[in-house]
């Protein structure tokens, strides 16, 4: 080997030689003597720039000479890592006869392992008569130095196999080593050995030891080890500093950190850079900068690693602004510097900010964009929506080869989900050679967001065959699509995978299940997962009053709230929401004000979700000035607050109101969306404004791009019906793009009614009693339609296929709320402990009744009985008794709010509209379609309800 090598060498020596002195410039080089050359990265430079000069030997040179200056060289070219001097010196070693020198040879292993060259190095040592514990450590060195773990403990078992012992400068490299392979177990046997040979107190030694334990997850032991060191330095503390770090374990380092400058300790750049990252994972603004106020006092602010590590913590901060500074602040940044801070740019959503600093870091610093970088932009890109320039990274990536690279596909797919254009991110994702579970849930989550459920959770079950497993990220994202469609029996088929998988204690997705069951309206299983959750977070109690509230259990959510507070659970903005959803489903004005009181304490007023709550929760409790006042006093009304204070304008008999609200709504910028539009036809219902509906109907999808659904037209078909205008209303439902539903066939059937017209009246029963078998309500509006024009024979006939159905007709209910306790009444109930107080109300107010003109309207009940009986039963309505409660419980001059199950009654309408002007009080009552405000003999509904 030592020929071939000597060989190789000469000819390349000889060849450079060759080249350069036939350069001109070469002749004007300077002469350089190795004394001259102290400064390490001038060395190198030298070194490598001109190595002729350093490996010439001038002639006449003793031996003593030329083994001293070669051992110089060697020294030098190990320090700078420079291989090819290192190789020549070899050479001349060899040709002057002193390569079986051992001090030359130890350096020359030495050099070689530095340099990666473990082949020579092993070869040298192989040669060697007897190879000395400078050699072996030098060979054990060099593989634990460049992560060749494995090498290095096997180069020490053969160390150790031939009786030689290690010192105080192998033992690290040893201990490195089993870091490295994570061979504890040989660790300890080391840790022995150092303790037998007596190097148990020496720093370096100990430290690695520190690393060792700390890094194998000893940690307590690592810090005993620690604690054991006589004179600790600055290197001593770094070992155990980087390793809580590293751990994670951060407010042990903070603590570590603490202790060291108490010791007076002096931090170095490697301290602070730890601390640095200690305090981003702590999320300690506070104590990063008072490190970063080390680094300048300490003249470490210069420093690259340091002022990367800085640049990042300040973005994951949330300050990008001293993020900035320290960037540019930062004389020669490289990659990580760019990398950084356009990915603390990304985090903070400043993906403008971040596309300029990609620009500069491309056209302005001569660096090249790295993986990392290219992932950020692409990040950047999707999330300021900059499709273009996307595309155009896609066409580089795909330049330089890397439109398969999977991080950077995961890229591509999020960039083209958030453009909206999921045939892109699929061809994407298709191209991604081996798709891992971030891939997967990337082009899921891209359907999921763009409403695309169906396809996402389609895609669930060829991942899960793919064998790469699930986590809490796809699990969220597959449930939450499967809400959307409603999909219990697929909800219930992931939540057996979860419970297989090991997911039935994660907090997250216990909370998935709880609002995906839900949603898809199974409220038992949400609260018997809600209930089997061994933690009940804030998120989770969110989750199942957002459940109860949905499902129109507003009871059930006030009660689970009490219980949440009980519990010493902070509620948030979400909750107080969903609670005021939940007063609107009951119709529960005082619990809603209640709840008002405790958003304005909390100071959650200016929460947007709370405010729309507000305004609708108002709105369904029967106070429309209170929702007003709620609207106008969100900051930043989004069309859900629009939307919901136009459908309280429209329910109320507001009709020309609303339309007010909804011309300044646009001319706000505000674009109506479908379920706007559905609250402007309805106003237009309660209202009676035909010519109006027809008008915004008509355009709707020509002036704001809403195509009409079935809401819109089942709102469209009532608004004609009740106009009247059978023949169009009919027309429409023969030419609409959807299937009648039950919403269409009721509204004639309402219409019917209203206009007395039987053959109307009987196919739209038909149609409802053929899609809703079990509602009593058909067969109760047939039966007055056949009543209202004299048919009793169709009257009997009704009856009669009820009582065969087994259909129950659903009892007339009327309820109201005083001092946070629910009073309820049907027709002729004598249940309520002051009935003889209100049926006296009642008989006091039947002769101001009569004189005002008030007659019972017989002909619209339907019980076989004598007249003067269903007089009585109609004086003794559950709405009647309601009023007259009110009459007797309230203040005077209070309004008196009244919910009612059914639509109610025309001579109940007619006896209230009496009672609000001789009792001189506001009567609110909420049917089951709108709110009737009943003042001064008058209606909101202007008799057209």
């Amino acid at each position: 080997m030592n020929f071939c090598l000597l060989r190789y060498l000469r000819r390349k020596s000889l060849h450079r030689r060759s080249s350069l002195a036939s350069n001109p410039f070469y002749l004007s080089l300077p002469s350089i003597s190795i004394p001259k050359v102290v400064n390490f990265s001038h060395t190198a430079t030298a070194i490598s720039q001109y190595p002729q000069k350093f490996t010439s030997f001038p002639p006449g040179l003793s031996l003593s000479s030329i083994s001293e200056r070669c051992s110089r060289l060697l020294s030098l070219c190990t320090a700078s890592k420079s291989l090819a001097p290192a190789m020549e010196v070899h050479t001349h070693l060899i040709k002057f006869g002193l390569h079986q020198d051992a001090r030359l040879r130890n350096l020359v292993v030495n050099v070689y392992s530095k340099c990666r060259c473990f082949g020579y190095a092993r070869k040298l040592l192989d040669e060697s008569p007897e190879p000395d514990l400078v050699s072996w450590s030098a060979l054990i060195s060099g593989y634990s130095q460049n992560g060749l773990g494995r090498e290095a403990i096997s180069a020490f078992r053969e160390m150790h196999s031939l009786g030689v012992k290690c010192n105080e400068f192998a033992f690290p490299s040893v201990f490195k080593a089993c870091t490295l392979t994570n061979d504890f177990g040989l660790g300890m046997q080391v840790h022995a050995t150092v303790v037998v040979t007596g190097f148990e107190n020496e720093e370096f030694v100990l430290n690695s030891m520190v690393v060792l334990y700390a890094k194998c997850g000893e940690i307590a032991d690592s810090a005993r080890i620690f604690d054991a060191i006589p004179r600790r330095t600055v290197v001593s503390w770094n070992a155990l500093l980087n390793c809580y770090v590293q751990r994670d374990s951060f407010g042990e380092a903070v603590e570590l950190f603490q202790d060291m400058i108490v010791t007076q300790t002096r931090p170095n750049e490697f301290t602070l850079s730890a601390m640095i990252n200690a305090c981003t994972g702590l999320e300690d603004g506070r104590h990063g900068r008072k490190i970063h106020g080390y680094l300048i006092k300490l003249g470490y602010d210069l420093d690259l690693f340091s002022a990367n590590a800085l640049v990042d913590m300040y973005a994951k901060l949330g300050s990008l602004k001293d993020s900035l500074s320290v960037f540019n602040g930062t004389a020669k940044p490289d990659i990580v510097s760019w990398n950084a801070v356009i990915a603390g740019c990304v985090l903070l959503e400043s993906h403008d900010c971040a596309l300029e600093l990609f620009r500069q870091m491309n056209n302005e610093s001569g660096i090249s964009p790295n993986t990392f970088t290219l992932s950020s932009a692409l990040k950047a890109c999707a999330g300021a929506g900059n499709r273009e320039l996307g595309r155009q990274l896609h066409a580089y990536l795909i330049r330089r080869d890397l439109g398969s690279d999977a991080f950077l596909g995961v890229g591509l797919v999020d960039l083209y989900s958030k453009s909206g254009y999921m045939v892109d991110a699929r061809l994407v994702f298709n191209l991604i050679p081996e798709k891992d579970l971030i891939s997967w849930n990337a082009v899921i989550s891209g359907h999921s967001q763009n409403g695309e459920d169906v396809e996402a959770v389609s895609l669930f079950p060829l991942m899960y065959g793919e064998g790469v497993g699930v986590n809490r990220t796809t699990l969220s994202t597959v449930l939450k699509s499967t809400a959307s469609l409603q999909a219990n029996w697929i909800c219930r088929q992931i939540h057996a995978l979860s419970l297989k998988s090991g997911f039935e204690s994660d907090n997250y997705i216990v909370n998935s299940f709880i609002d995906a069951y839900g949603k898809c309206g199974r409220t038992e299983d949400a609260s018997k997962v809600f209930r089997e959750s061994q933690t009940s977070d804030l998120l989770a109690f969110t989750s199942m009053i957002t459940a109860y509230s949905q499902d129109g259990q507003g009871e059930e959510a006030l009660k689970l709230y009490l219980e949440m507070q009980s519990q010493g659970i902070k509620p948030d903005a979400f909750v107080y929401s969903s609670l005021l959803n939940a007063c609107a489903s009951l119709s529960a004005y005082e619990q809603a004000k209640q709840v008002h009181v405790q958003v304005l304490k909390l100071g959650f007023i200016t929460d947007i979700f709370a405010g729309n709550s507000l305004v609708n929760s108002y709105a369904k409790c029967g106070s429309i000035d209170d929702a007003e006042r709620a609207f106008r006093e969100i900051p930043e009304r989004s069309i859900v607050s629009w939307s919901a204070m136009i459908g309280g304008m429209a329910q109320h008999g507001h009709g020309r109101l609303a339309l007010q609200l909804f011309d300044q709504m646009l001319k706000d910028g505000i674009a109506p969306n479908h379920i706007t539009l559905v609250s402007v036809l309805c106003a237009c219902n309660h209202a009676g404004l035909v010519s109006d509906a027809k008008r915004y109907f008509s355009s709707m999808e020509e002036l704001f791009g809403v195509r009409p659904m079935e809401e819109h037209y089942a709102c469209m078909i009532d608004i004609l019906g009740r106009a009247g205008k059978l023949d169009e209303a009919m027309e429409l439902v023969d030419t609409m793009p959807y299937e009648a539903n039950a919403a269409v066939w009721g509204a004639l059937l309402g219409a019917a009614r209203i206009h007395k017209n039987v053959d109307l009246g009987s196919k739209a029963a038909e149609m409802l009693i053929n899609v809703e078998p079990e509602k009593s309500g058909t067969h109760i509006l047939l039966a007055n339609i056949y009543a209202s024009a004299g048919m009793w024979d169709g009257v009997a006939k009704v009856r009669k296929v009820m009582k065969d159905s087994n259909v129950k007709k659903e009892p007339g209910m009327s309820w109201m709320e005083i001092k946070d306790k629910v009073h309820a009444f049907i027709v002729g109930d004598r249940s309520h402990p002051r009935s003889k107080e209100i049926y006296d109300k009642l008989e006091e107010l039947s002769e101001p009744l009569r004189k005002a003109g008030y007659v019972p309207m017989v002909e619209t009940d339907l019980h076989d009985v004598e007249e003067r009986e269903k007089a009585k039963l109609l004086y003794h309505h559950s709405e009647k008794l309601a009023v007259a409660f009110g009459l007797i419980a309230t203040p005077p001059g209070a309004p008196i709010r009244v919910k009612k199950n059914l639509r109610i009654c025309l001579d109940c309408h007619t006896a209230i509209k009496l009672v609000s002007k001789i009792a001189s009080r506001e009567i609110i009552v909420r049917d089951v379609s709108r709110f009737h405000h009943f003042k001064d003999g008058l209606c909101s509904c202007g008799d057209y309800w």
